[in-house]
């Protein structure tokens, strides 16, 4: 085992002294030593309830003949960070979980690994850490919230408080009802209620192999998701036996089986970002051109907000995610998972429980995946934008642009209604490095939804997008303004043309014009010059790789 490197030995005396000096007995420097990588915090909803979970996964290492060593890892909740500067560093966090466990898991030479997770760049990190280990691990996601209530109505966190915003503004609710469901929107622990990025990154987990089956959706609340978390702590110590490390299972078949179930479901844009960053960590290659080539082969299949109808919830009654691959059962690729069932085994034993909320792909809600990649003059390298929550009359569009250099002072711009239809919003040096972090824009864009504008206006950006967002909002336009990409010359008046059933993303701007505003163009002073965030507008790469982090 990989601990024998500080279990055995003349040499390991003061290893093992150390220790012992934590509990352990001789007894138990033969048995596998687990890490339980804990991302438990008392900041996050999706986190508080995770020190429970901890013991489980405890329990069955400990009965499946393992020794558990628990360490924390930090979580940002995007939800507390939008908006303002702290959502500068939330991206940002993704590549420092997974340099903290990996430092972890290599210095003290564990042998498997259980991580504990649930929200946004929190899971993507840790599956990128696993990945770049090649141990065995295995994903517990702590799970989703239950839905709110006001009345009989059943409130999630994006359309109920950051669209409410826009519909206090304008007037058609009063304080004494923002008040209520600001109060009721989030009744207790689990990740935000709908297909928003963290529950799209436990979907991917578990579509990866990564996941015990049924994980990604089972409730926060739960007795069901406790029954998982010991059943994975009992599993990482098989897998330990047997030798059957993350890259074993983590292949390009199964990738292209995440990216697939993602596109059923309509998970988050930021997925686009994530599984290329874990894939890369892989060895596996993955781009936005598979993700849309994916996309464009895989029907919609779900009706899951913010662009549709049901929550979470109503998922994992439906069946979870082995329904949804028993639906596209024909098209997966066969291959291992965490549980020692293979993916098709997985899903030919799913049972459907819910005809509308998983769908069949004959009865699917639209023919293609969520999420389309465009490419065009004002995009070269691509930017996304999930096309299963725009309505039909935007998904072509032609609008006048105005330009803003930070999400600040275009969110100033939409409150004090001086946004009307017909416009484009234009936000750039928010990318991976002119941000920095990539910041995400639900802010602005569930307002413009909220104040009635989103069949008018569509906003592109080089920063991203909440797992939230809903309407004609493109993201990761990449190359991003702070490099010098075509977004950097866009000015107020140009005519942007948006073209998602053709895959088109382009600036109605000849290119002698352009020329000339590219030969005036001078990068701006980078915003943050202190700091982590400094360094990583040095190393992080483009939105279309993924935002990675550059080896030198």
């Amino acid at each position: 085992m990989r601990s024998d490197k500080i279990t055995k030995g003349l040499e390991r005396v003061p290893a093992r002294a150390l220790l012992y000096a934590t509990g352990l007995s001789r007894e138990d420097l033969g048995k596998p030593f687990i890490g339980i990588a804990s991302s438990f915090t008392d900041l996050i909803p999706g986190h508080v309830h995770m020190r429970s979970l901890e013991r489980a996964i405890e329990k069955g290492i400990h009965a499946g003949g393992g020794i558990s060593f628990i360490f924390g890892v930090p979580g940002i909740c995007d939800g507390i960070a939008m908006g303002h500067e702290g959502m500068h560093y939330s991206l940002a966090t993704r590549d420092l979980i997974a340099d903290i466990i990996e430092c972890v898991v290599s210095a003290h030479c564990l042998d498997g690994l259980v991580m504990l997770t649930n929200c946004d760049k929190i899971t993507p990190g840790m599956l990128m850490s696993i990945a770049r280990l090649d141990i065995p691990g295995i994903v517990v996601t702590a799970g989703p919230m239950i839905s709110g209530r006001y009345g009989k109505q059943k409130l999630s966190l994006v359309k109920d408080t950051f669209e409410a915003v826009g519909r206090r503004r304008k007037g058609e609710i009063d304080d004494d009802q923002l008040s209520c469901l600001e109060m009721e929107a989030c009744p207790g622990p689990g990740s935000c209620q709908g297909l928003y990025t963290a529950n799209t990154m436990a979907c991917v987990s578990e579509a990866l192999g990564m996941s015990l089956p049924r994980c990604a959706a089972s409730l926060a609340i739960s007795a069901e998701k406790e029954r998982i978390a010991y059943k994975s702590g009992q599993q990482i110590v098989e897998l330990v036996r047997k030798d059957i490390t993350s890259r074993k299972i983590m292949t390009r078949k199964s990738f292209e089986n995440a990216i697939m179930v993602d596109m059923a479901l309509g998970g988050s844009t930021n997925s686009c970002l994530h599984i290329p960053a874990i894939a890369k960590e892989a060895g596996v290659e993955v781009d936005l051109k598979l993700c849309d080539t994916i996309s464009l082969k895989t029907p919609h299949i779900t009706s899951l907000q913010p662009g549709g109808e049901y929550l979470l919830e109503d998922l994992y009654y439906a069946g979870g995610i082995p329904a949804v691959m028993k639906r596209l059962y024909d098209d997966l690729n066969d291959g291992p998972t965490v549980s020692g069932l293979s993916i098709k085994e997985i899903a030919k034993a799913a049972v459907v429980y819910d005809e509308e909320v998983i769908r069949t792909k004959e009865k699917a809600y639209h023919k293609e995946g969520g999420i389309a990649v465009l490419y065009g003059s004002l995009s070269p390298d691509g930017a996304v934008i999930k096309q299963s929550a725009v309505s039909k009359n935007m998904m072509q569009f032609r609008g006048v642009a105005k330009v803003f250099n930070s999400e600040e002072t275009a969110m100033k711009a939409i409150m004090d209604s001086k946004i009307t239809s017909g416009t484009v919003v234009v936000i750039r040096y928010e990318g991976p490095r002119g941000g920095p972090g990539m910041r995400e824009m639900l802010a602005p864009t569930a307002a413009l939804v909220g104040m009635g504008l989103g069949e008018s206006v569509a906003l592109i950006t080089d920063g991203r997008f909440s797992g939230g967002t809903q309407g004609p909002c493109i993201g990761h336009v990449s190359p991003e303004a702070m490099v010098g990409g075509p977004i950097a010359l866009v000015e107020d008046g140009d005519e942007i043309i948006i073209d998602i059933p053709n895959r088109r993303l382009d600036l109605n701007v000849t290119k002698d014009v352009l020329a000339e505003r590219k030969a005036k163009w001078i990068p701006p002073k980078p915003k943050i010059t202190r700091g982590v965030l400094a360094r990583y507008a040095k190393c992080v790469t483009s939105a279309d790789k993924g935002a990675v982090l550059m080896a030198e």
